[in-house]
């Protein structure tokens, strides 16, 4: 990899389109706890997206927005020279609207637990999600591959996954 690993700002951010989606736009630039803050703004952008987008609509932009978002994520972690930068949010975004789409019609409530679930998921990264996030990586200090940039959606796909089955598992219970 070229150079140290650049900490992104809204500069950096602004310079290049692919840095505006990996980053949220914007969101990813939190000091603290950018992927929990790139899961709110995947839940805001929900909510306005929402009367506009039926199951199609939601189904295309997740499916267009994850081949752009490859590219993007890519991108953006070649240019910060880390092969899975904390600030890339795209994948949260991704992930987490799949969630709510598949979830839906759930109320506050029922959204505010998949949050929860997924940010777990995320995080902790358990089980097949641990499995999913080491899948991809390269070699530390490598130049950042396609396949890396793929593995940075790949294990946040994964904790989507981990969350539906987890819902699923107790409406079933429920049931």
């Amino acid at each position: 990899m070229n150079g140290a690993p650049v900490r992104p700002t809204p500069a950096f951010m602004l310079r290049h389109p692919a840095r505006w989606l990996a980053l949220g736009f914007g969101s990813g630039l939190s000091p603290k706890a950018p992927g929990t803050v790139g899961t709110l703004w995947a839940w805001l952008a929900w909510w306005v997206l929402s009367p506009w987008l039926d199951d199609r609509g939601w189904a295309l932009l997740i499916g267009v927005g994850t081949l752009v978002g490859w590219w993007a994520c890519t991108r953006t972690a070649r240019d910060m020279h880390t092969s899975d930068p904390g600030a890339i949010v795209w994948d949260e975004v991704l992930a987490f609207w799949l969630v709510l789409w598949l979830i839906a019609p759930a109320g506050v409530v029922g959204q505010l637990v998949a949050f929860g679930l997924f940010r777990f998921f995320d995080a902790a990264k358990p089980g097949p999600v641990g499995w999913a996030d080491r899948l991809f990586k390269g070699e530390r200090g490598g130049s950042v591959t396609w396949g890396q940039g793929f593995g940075i959606l790949f294990d946040d796909f994964v904790a989507a996954g981990c969350t539906l089955a987890v819902i699923a598992l107790y409406r079933a219970l429920l049931g």
